[in-house]
């Protein structure tokens, strides 16, 4: 247990007296005395708001950076990821439900204990850029994520976050200071399937997208269509204008869906994710296809003449058309990539 940030009492008589309000995300959890809010990891004791979760790791694994997914961050580079239990959303079809919305954990791993696994990692594998933190979401582990992410600053280590983006402004413009790349989901771009399927609001993750890109963060967004709930023209067609307006550079993954958790149906078909995609590079420069694990749908192309930069097969990472100065060997225009290649986790170039 861990006093938690963002926290404020609420003047409330008779059986909740004692409650406070946790200001971290837009749901604003109103939490009486020995109770958690939604997220379940983020509690009143006492009469303060504390962090059930500082520390608490649910999964861990050294990824490559790609799974995030990240594909213009660092192509090739590993990352310790972390996770928690908890989360501050509820999405009907969530892929790992089993350690968001029921499960436990009781390994601890302190924010120093979690550099130096990734100090010794680098050690062993130069691929190893730094920490990630995942699978579940960041924003319920703010406090952690915060400490641990200072400390990997300090030894040199990148800081990435895989998150639902859904957090208030002020801890946002607290955290984005310490933090390298982002990948940001946006579940729809309707607040009727954010309340309907999310349990949550859209626009605070429309927020976090331009507020990380405004702040200079790199950022990348994915969108997962499940068939007939979010996955209409009109809806992807004012998504990716959205996208665009706010930057056209910001990569764009369409999640392939498979039914998990509450929702079922039939897994997205490919042919719609490929005509998806058509539709999107109306707006956006740079649009993948995630879960068929087809170079066609993972590659990097380059946007002046259209050669093959970076090839994706799975996880194995090469770039045929990249020079050492990560410029198109065709046309000589530099490549959208921040940071720099390494050999791919899978096998080399």
């Amino acid at each position: 247990m861990h006093v938690a940030r963002y926290g404020v009492p609420v003047e409330l008589g008779g059986s909740a007296a004692g409650a406070v309000r946790c200001q971290l995300c837009p749901t604003e959890c109103v939490i009486g005395e020995g109770r958690e809010g939604s997220c379940r990891v983020r509690g009143n004791r006492g009469g303060q708001l504390v962090s059930l979760n500082y520390g608490v790791v649910a999964a861990s694994a050294c990824d490559p950076v790609e799974k995030k997914p990240l594909y213009h961050f660092h192509p090739g580079a590993l990352l310790l990821s972390l996770g928690p239990p908890g989360c501050n959303l509820h999405c009907g079809f969530c892929q790992n439900w089993q350690i968001s919305q029921v499960g436990e954990a009781e390994d601890r791993l302190s924010p120093e204990a979690a550099v130096a696994e990734a100090e010794r990692l680098r050690a062993q594998d130069p691929r190893v850029i730094g920490l990630a933190f995942t699978y579940t979401d960041p924003v319920i582990w703010f406090e952690y994520v915060m400490d641990t992410a200072r400390l990997a600053r300090a030894a040199g280590l990148a800081v990435v976050l895989k998150t639902n983006g859904y957090i208030n402004p002020e801890p946002l413009a607290e955290w984005l200071p310490w933090v390298d790349a982002l990948n940001v989901d946006i579940k729809a771009f309707s607040d009727g399937f954010y309340r309907r399927v999310c349990q949550g609001a859209l626009q605070p993750v429309l927020d976090t997208v331009a507020a990380a890109v405004a702040a200079g963060r790199h950022v990348e967004v994915s969108h997962l269509p499940v068939p007939g709930e979010n996955d209409g023209p009109g809806e992807l067609e004012a998504l990716c204008a959205w996208l665009g307006g706010v930057s056209p550079d910001v990569p764009l993954h369409l999640l392939r869906y498979f039914p998990n958790y509450r929702m079922g149906g039939q897994p997205t078909p490919v042919a719609d994710l490929e005509a998806m995609r058509e539709r999107a590079k109306a707006h956006l420069r740079h649009v993948y296809i995630s879960g068929t694990f087809r170079p066609e749908h993972a590659s990097t192309r380059c946007g002046s003449c259209g050669a093959e930069l970076i090839r994706r097969e799975g996880f194995r990472v090469t770039w045929p058309g990249l020079d050492e100065a990560v410029r198109c060997t065709g046309c000589g225009d530099p490549a959208p990539i921040a940071g720099r290649t390494h050999a791919s986790p899978v096998a080399k170039a």
